[in-house]
């Protein structure tokens, strides 16, 4: 009986192979991004900083219940010719009751995921470029960016086509409209 030939490996398929593999120092965390490994190290107190500020405003004033992952691993559909996606935001809210995280894998599915938090850190560039794009084309309602260099917010909503159509943006010290499921304006004057 002679074994069935296994069709050959692609490159994307060599590529996504090799970073499922990787074994990265304590902290530190891989992305696999358009094609593209990425390894960033741990992010500095003032990066933790406006997470910490934005999840506590979520969990006292969202409308809906929200849970919060501050390393889940995203799976999003790729670009053309290239692995999915594989993302891991500074957090990631869902509505509590899909209990979205329970029994998760490390890679997941973002269906069902409300929002995501990005702050700028050693790569702004992906932050409000590439991540932006990857998150669009993922279906992700809500993307939060706090962008440290320019000192704003940008909330990105209504993705489509592999972008969000809109984007609100406010200075340090300005509230932002958070839509449903969280229904509050966030308070920045904490980032100054």
């Amino acid at each position: 009986m002679t074994a069935m030939p296994h069709p050959p490996l692609t490159q994307e398929d060599i590529l996504l192979e090799g970073f499922l593999a990787l074994d990265t120092p304590e902290g530190f965390r891989a992305e696999l991004i358009e094609g593209e490994i990425v390894v960033t190290p741990p992010p500095d107190g003032d990066h933790e900083h406006y997470i910490s500020r934005i999840v506590r405003q979520v969990i006292r004033r969202a409308a809906t219940e929200m849970d919060v992952s501050g390393n889940k691993g995203l799976t999003l559909k790729g670009v053309p010719a290239a692995p999915k996606d594989h993302v891991i935001p500074d957090a990631t809210f869902a509505p509590a009751w899909r209990s979205l995280f329970l029994g998760a894998a490390p890679w997941m599915p973002c269906d069902g995921v409300a929002l995501v938090l990005e702050v700028t850190s050693t790569r702004p560039g992906a932050d409000r470029e590439v991540k932006r794009r990857c998150y669009a084309r993922g279906g992700i309602p809500l993307y939060l960016l706090v962008d440290r260099e320019d000192s704003a917010v940008t909330l990105f909503t209504d993705p489509e086509n592999g972008d969000y159509r809109e984007q609100h943006r406010v200075p340090f010290g300005k509230t932002l409209c958070l839509p449903d499921p969280f229904g509050f304006d966030l308070e920045t004057d904490g980032f100054i």
